[in-house]
């Protein structure tokens, strides 16, 4: 992996994070079109750290929700630490079924068009929300939200959606689900991040230019996150996750059939 690469994989990774069409999808494909090898242990490290700069974006927008300490912070922090646990059990049990589906195009190109056409509905599905606030948001509903984002361990499926929707199917109101959504990221990306940094530390030390690849890739991913969170709730306010829905089908489509003309995308 070349700097270059890293720079463009990490601007993909800040635009793609926080919106329900998923990042870990889009780097991979990214990193085909780019000529790197989708099965290098390096570069699977690379894909799941850099996510780490970009949830750091989250706790600079939102830091009085984890800076300024008070009793309903108490209760915040207990919540996403209930809501993280499925993702970190599940993660831990499956880490190297998880890691072998990161190197499938394939899987990436079925899971963006069916998460596509579901979204296309979603906006419909769930009309009467009730949770306004994150305040509101119990410890029992943050556990089922846990549970919706442990889907996006498929590639392609998007851990904002998931937890979205999953939020969404527990009352709580878009622009609620999808900050409680970005909060989540946190724990469950910084977890992640230091597993995988655990079980490849060596790819760095014993390969220094790897670590300033990493380096520069969270910075880069932080500075887009940064952006993309703004835009995405803009975005959301006005037109609902339909327009998501639709990138998603198109992206889907070209890569299945990319890879049905023949077109190795997992080499």
């Amino acid at each position: 992996m070349t700097t270059f690469d890293a720079i463009i994989i990490a601007i993909v990774e800040g635009l793609t994070e926080f919106l329900p069409v998923s990042s870990t999808g889009h780097m991979i494909i990214t990193n085909y079109l780019l000529g790197g090898d989708t099965k290098d242990e390096f570069t699977k490290l690379f894909e799941v750290c850099i996510q780490l700069g970009a949830i750091l974006a989250v706790v600079v927008l939102y830091w009085k929700k984890f800076l300024v300490f008070d009793k309903n912070r108490l209760n915040f922090y207990v919540k996403l630490v209930i809501a993280v646990m499925p993702a970190l059990i599940i993660g831990y049990l499956f880490s190297d079924k998880i890691d072998a589906l990161l190197e499938s195009p394939l899987v990436v190109g079925i899971s963006l068009l069916l998460g596509g056409i579901v979204l296309l509905f979603v906006d419909n599905w769930f009309m009467h929300p009730q949770v306004d606030t994150d305040e509101k948001i119990d410890v029992f509903k943050a556990l089922r939200i846990g549970f919706w984002q442990c889907i996006a361990m498929i590639p392609g499926v998007s851990r904002s959606a998931a937890s979205i929707i999953g939020g969404m199917q527990q009352k709580l109101t878009r622009n609620v689900a999808a900050e409680f959504s970005f909060f989540l990221a946190v724990p469950t990306m910084a977890a992640a991040t230091g597993y995988k940094l655990l079980k490849g530390h060596e790819l760095l030390t014993a390969h220094p230019e790897n670590l300033k690849l990493l380096l520069i890739g969270n910075v880069v991913a932080f500075i887009v996150a940064i952006l993309a969170i703004k835009f995405f709730i803009d975005s959301l306010k006005k037109y609902g996750f339909r327009i998501w829905g639709y990138y998603r089908i198109v992206v889907g489509i070209i890569i299945l059939v990319a890879i049905a003309m023949g077109y190795k995308l997992d080499a």
